[in-house]
């Protein structure tokens, strides 16, 4: 699934026309009759999902969602919810489906089922504007005064614990918080000196900061995300299939334009 077509970084390079109308792929989708799809969020992770200035909820997911949700005909109520509660809360079936740029990993598979990768992203370091202590991961990890922000249980408190310092998940240096917006508030007001992110999330949330936050040293691995799903749920080969023929017509190409590269640039 690591395909640098689904990689937002890179898929913007291939845009071509596509070749194949939606139409030709839609005798192959599943067509469930406006079955009602509940869908949990946290609408905190721009530009996939997040509140725009008018109060709505917009982003990348949203709009491959409603593009899914025409395709295989669900009808989706939209119900939010906090990063902590929303694996737990699918796997006790809760909600029929969650989208919050999770990252497809083993352990969670134990507990929920993930639709196929949508995205690529890799792990990115924030720091403020004005930094000049560090520039990369090895330099945050030689001075024991600098601290980390994370959200306990993500991927970015995992990059940290074990790719930035030293594989100690209680490890002191690193602040915890609920979520990923109150982590760069302590960056913002130097309470933390570091939060990663993946390079969507990242890249939205430099680009909207005024020179207030910056990206530093290199990309710290990578993450597929994907839908997650209660654990034997018939969506899962539903949203495959829309997923699969949204690749091939050119949409998620088109997705990818609209919200890492317009949006960034409108910020």
């Amino acid at each position: 699934m690591k395909t640098l077509v689904k990689t937002a970084l890179f898929a913007v390079a291939s845009l071509a026309p596509a070749t194949l109308s939606t139409a030709a792929f839609a005798a192959d989708l599943p067509d469930l009759g406006g079955r009602e799809v509940v869908m949990a969020s946290e609408n905190t992770y721009p530009p996939l999902q997040f509140i725009d200035t008018s109060g709505a909820a917009v982003g990348w997911e949203y709009d491959a969602v409603a593009e899914i949700a025409s395709r295989i005909n669900i009808t989706v109520v939209y119900e939010n919810t906090s990063w902590d509660a929303m694996i737990p809360a699918i796997t006790a079936a809760q909600y029929d489906v969650a989208m919050n740029g999770i990252t497809i990993r083993d352990d969670r598979k134990e507990q929920v089922d993930f639709s196929r990768s949508y995205l690529t992203s890799q792990m990115r370091m924030i720091v403020a504007g004005d930094e000049t202590r560090f520039d990369d991961a090895a330099g945050f990890a030689a001075d024991p005064d600098l601290l980390a922000a994370a959200q306990p249980g993500t991927t970015p408190f995992y990059v940290t614990v074990y790719d930035v310092l030293d594989g100690d998940e209680a490890n002191p240096r690193i602040k915890l918080f609920e979520t990923f917006g109150a982590s760069l508030q302590a960056l913002r007001v130097g309470d933390v000196d570091l939060a990663l992110s993946d390079s969507t999330a990242a890249n939205g949330f430099v680009a909207a900061s005024g020179g207030a936050l910056k990206i530093i040293g290199d990309p710290l691995g990578t993450e597929d995300f994907g839908f997650i799903f209660p654990k034997g749920s018939d969506l899962v080969a539903a949203f495959d299939a829309a997923l699969d023929a949204m690749e091939a017509d050119g949409t998620l190409a088109a997705l990818n334009k609209k919200w890492f590269l317009d949006y960034k640039m409108g910020q």
